[in-house]
């Protein structure tokens, strides 16, 4: 396949992950306009975001897998008309009830989305270094649909309502749709490795209780017996898929990876990562809707320097990755998410509009730096014949740390007033600033451009 052609199915690969990235940014923004048409209060609201994240991040490996063995155009498809559905079905909601399981439905359609999207990509550019620039281009991507969810959200909640937020992706994925029967090729693992049921159903249960528990205990309290049981399953779960890998020949995800100190850098940068933007994503939005008054559109352009220069910084990280590896973007991405994270560390009612914006700044430039070399070591420690299953690990990854940012964003605010907001909200903004210093020492792990991640299995869990 020629350069143009590999380029042009990026671009339309990743829109799918642009799609998944305003989904995110532009329900948040809406979430006050939601509360208010539907009559619930922040606990219901919760649910709008997290019953998407919790059916995502439930499915993401698993439809990675599918898309492997089965087709990965085929599986990317068939995501997109769901995800079209069910965003019909969330426009159309006349209840809390319909809307949460419309949410559900996307979360079906998105898992077979963002990760085949990336192992699409993959399967088409194999160069090391191109591919490193192709991730770029990937994250940048993600950085724009930030840009695009707080201010067109903004605008379109303002101008016509929170149901037309849903509408706006059915235009796209319409366009996606066609342009992928056009342009993309489908390619599947040249030798299908057998469906672990075993190991997919324990995989559902142990990110789907980890999540489900996330974001229920800080509500119902850590001994609550729904927080027992939830706890009780995830670590059966977690136990039983353990020794399922270990025991099958092709298991759906060696855990022995884990044993390879990048990989595992990897797979902890894009939990932290996403827990920090997450954290940052609710806490700023009630911050700046419900304690300073702005409306929808004013508060997506108070965030917009952080989604610019998330846009423009992935480019530029994945150019330093494939000249001098993962290493120095992560410690750039460490360095600006900590100092924006404590510029917020002493919010208050009155803080200055220039102190906001630098500080939305710093965290977009750290985000921007930090999501491809993330994806790179992940996406390497895997051949493109597991390359679903890799885009699924990752993220994964970042759903898990973008429902414990959730969680821990509602725990903090839950019961707070509009002006007890900014107190309310001081501990989480340390905690995105702790996730900087995560990042570093993360970044410490991570290879350089000369110790490309190769982990070693064993022989009968070969990844061909």
């Amino acid at each position: 396949m020629d350069t143009a052609r590999r380029w042009t199915v990026l671009a339309i690969c990743s829109t799918s992950l642009f799609l998944v990235g305003l989904d995110t940014t532009i329900v948040n923004v809406a979430l006050p306009s939601i509360g208010a048409g539907l009559h619930v209060g922040t606990r219901g609201l919760e649910w709008t975001v997290d019953a998407y994240t919790l059916v995502l991040a439930s499915l993401l490996i698993s439809s990675g897998a599918l898309a492997d063995r089965f087709g990965r155009r085929r599986i990317f498809q068939i995501g997109l008309v769901v995800f079209a559905l069910a965003s019909v079905a969330c426009a159309a909601a006349p209840s809390l009830g319909w809307l949460v399981a419309a949410r559900v439905v996307q979360g079906v359609g998105g898992s077979m989305l963002s990760p085949v999207a990336l192992a699409i990509v993959v399967s088409v550019i194999t160069d090391p270094k191109e591919r490193a620039q192709a991730i770029g281009v990937w994250a940048a991507i993600f950085g724009a649909s930030m840009a695009a969810g707080p201010v067109a959200g903004g605008a379109l909640v303002s101008a016509l309502g929170w149901r037309s937020v849903f509408w706006v992706s059915v235009p796209l994925i319409a366009a996606v749709l066609a342009l992928t029967a056009l342009y993309v090729p489908e390619s599947r693992s040249p030798q299908p490795r057998p469906v672990d049921v075993p190991g997919q159903v324990l995989l559902v249960a142990l990110t789907g209780g980890s999540v489900a528990l996330l974001i229920e205990a800080p509500h119902a309290g850590w001994t609550a017996p729904v927080s027992v049981c939830l706890s009780a399953v995830t670590l059966a779960a977690a136990a039983g898929f353990v020794v399922t890998s270990l025991r099958r020949r092709s298991p759906l995800f060696d855990v022995r990876l884990f044993r390879h100190a990048p990989f595992t850098a990897a797979v902890l940068g894009a939990v932290v990562l996403f827990a920090g933007l997450n954290l940052t994503l609710l806490l700023s939005t009630l911050y700046l809707q419900h304690t300073r008054g702005l409306s929808p559109a004013a508060a997506g352009l108070v965030t917009l320097p952080m989604a610019l220069a998330a846009t423009v910084c992935a480019p530029l990280s994945g150019y330093l990755v494939g000249r001098a590896g993962p290493r120095p973007p992560l410690l750039l991405a460490g360095a600006f998410v900590l100092a924006g994270g404590l510029c917020l560390a002493t919010l208050s009612d009155d803080t200055a509009l220039p102190v906001l914006l630098l500080a939305f700044l710093l965290l977009g430039v750290g985000i921007g730096f930090a999501n491809t070399p993330i994806t790179n070591t992940a996406v390497a420690a895997l051949p493109p014949s597991r390359s679903g299953v890799a885009g699924g690990i990752t993220s994964t990854a970042r759903q898990f740390g973008a429902a414990l940012g959730i969680a821990v964003a509602g725990g903090l605010v839950a019961s707070s007033s509009p002006a007890g907001l900014p107190a309310a909200s001081r501990p989480g903004w340390l905690l995105v600033a702790t996730c900087g210093a995560v990042l570093l020492a993360v970044a410490k792990l991570s290879p350089t451009l000369r110790t490309t991640p190769q982990p070693t299995t064993r022989p009968a869990t070969s990844h061909a």
